[in-house]
């Protein structure tokens, strides 16, 4: 006997969200992270509304290209290069081949870094972003310190592709070039240096996500035998460009805690070496502040 509630008798559940359930345990099976995200997203990009919105479509309006992302997802394709945006802080981004995505963990990397830009006595900070890849922690900067002037300096044309597209119309000035050699016009001048550079360990290969490791670029993951071959370079990048009193602000692997404020000795030249943990407190970046002389 069909019940009622209210006098009125329940709507069904709609074709939708009844393939969203379906999708969410197909992602699980698959060893997705998370699946009903991830499902809700793909139901959201193919049927063009947001996620709060899934239930207005109409059964008539289903779309069974749903079914071909969500195998391109089972397959472990990033959901960002099926959808081509990816979401930072208040940004959207462009994202797909050939760029590193931008993860959620690297947010409170900037927070902290805007906070303390917003704490110096400075009109207009210079900003540099090193390895800026996506562009997403360059923008962000340029976003939340109106008056900051940004600079970001990226190597891979591939990754440059999309970073382009992302800093067009935005107060960001892009570079193509090697982090180690970036803006020597800058030497001296800059407020605060930031970089989520590559940090894996080339022996931690096999133990990398699959949506990094094969889709990622390999220059945006891997550094060397210990994963800290490139922060050792940029350690004397930004000492070079920063004004003493600067502050640099590095992201690392939460399992390089402790290890990275060791470069940056007082012998070369710094002071205040501190490791910082993310949100879910987990060691995930390094500061710093060029010794004053």
């Amino acid at each position: 006997m069909q019940q009622f509630i209210g006098g009125r008798t329940p709507s069904p559940r709609s074709v939708l969200l009844a393939e969203v359930a379906q999708a969410t345990q197909r992602l699980a099976d698959a060893g997705v992270p998370s699946p009903r995200n991830d499902a809700e997203e793909l139901a959201a990009f193919v049927h063009g509304v947001k996620r709060g919105e899934l239930h207005s479509v109409k059964d008539a309006d289903f779309d069974a290209r749903y079914w071909e992302v969500i195998a391109r997802r089972e397959q472990r394709e990033p959901l960002q290069h099926i959808t081509g945006r990816a979401y930072f802080r208040y940004l959207e981004l462009q994202v797909g081949p050939g760029v590193f995505v931008p993860r959620p963990e690297t947010e409170s990397v900037v927070g902290w870094a805007i906070d303390a830009v917003r704490a110096m006595d400075v009109v207009e900070p210079c900003i540099v972003d090193l390895c800026t890849g996506s562009g997403a922690i360059a923008l962000a900067l340029a976003q939340e310190v109106p008056r900051s002037r940004v600079h970001a300096v990226e190597l891979s044309e591939d990754a440059l592709h999309w970073t382009r597209k992302n800093v067009e119309g935005s107060r960001v000035e892009l570079r193509q070039g090697n982090a180690l050699d970036a803006f020597p016009d800058l030497d001296g001048q800059v407020d605060l240096v930031i970089s989520n550079p590559p940090y894996i360990p080339l022996t931690e290969w096999e133990y990398v996500a699959p949506e990094a490791r094969d889709y990622d670029p390999e220059l945006a993951l891997f550094s060397g035998e210990d994963g800290l071959d490139l922060i050792r370079g940029l350690e004397r990048t930004a000492h070079r460009l920063l004004r003493p009193g600067g502050v640099v602000v590095i992201e690392h692997a939460d399992t390089q805690g402790g290890q990275v404020p060791w470069i940056f000795t007082e012998e070369r030249g710094w002071a205040d070496a501190a490791d910082h943990p993310d949100l879910n407190n987990r060691p995930r970046f390094a500061t710093a502040r060029k010794a004053l002389p």
